[in-house]
């Protein structure tokens, strides 16, 4: 249930601008989660969900970028213990995750910022990564299994 929570977190902070935890909290009722404002708030800080300005004087949840701390050690964690395997197709990656856990390893892929790879988009298991060019595909895996 926690993984599933955490994803629906993820996506709804990339698709919605979310200004509190209350918000979210209802968002997630919605959506079908009986959940807590103290357990959102836990999710908060695991998926390294971070607050940014915008149009001056408003303010939305992001999913942060990593940095050596403690959010950096959670995605880790989630890379080594979600994705399942790495194949390339040309200069798409497909990465094949735990059921469920498609959006928030893709998540935590995005925020390693590799500066070979375009976008990705993600399923229930499957990711598909875009990279710049074909021949950059194995480096992008090995760059991805460095992170586990």
């Amino acid at each position: 249930m926690k993984q599933k929570r955490q994803e629906a977190i993820i996506n709804l902070i990339n698709n919605n601008s979310i200004e509190t935890q209350e918000e979210l909290l209802s968002l997630l009722k919605a959506e079908g989660f009986d959940t807590t404002q103290a357990t959102v708030s836990r999710d908060i800080r695991e998926l390294n969900v971070t607050k940014i300005s915008y149009d001056g004087n408003k303010h939305k949840y992001v999913v942060g970028r990593i940095t050596e701390s403690a959010g950096a050690k959670s995605y880790k964690h989630l890379l080594g213990s979600c994705i399942i395997s790495m194949d390339n197709a040309e200069n798409i990656v497909v990465i094949k995750t735990v059921a469920g856990m498609a959006m928030a390893v893709a998540a935590a892929i995005d925020s390693l910022a590799l500066d070979d790879t375009v976008g990705s988009i993600a399923g229930d298991d499957t990711i598909f990564l875009a990279i710049r060019h074909s021949n950059l595909a194995d480096k992008v895996i090995g760059d991805i299994k460095k992170c586990c």
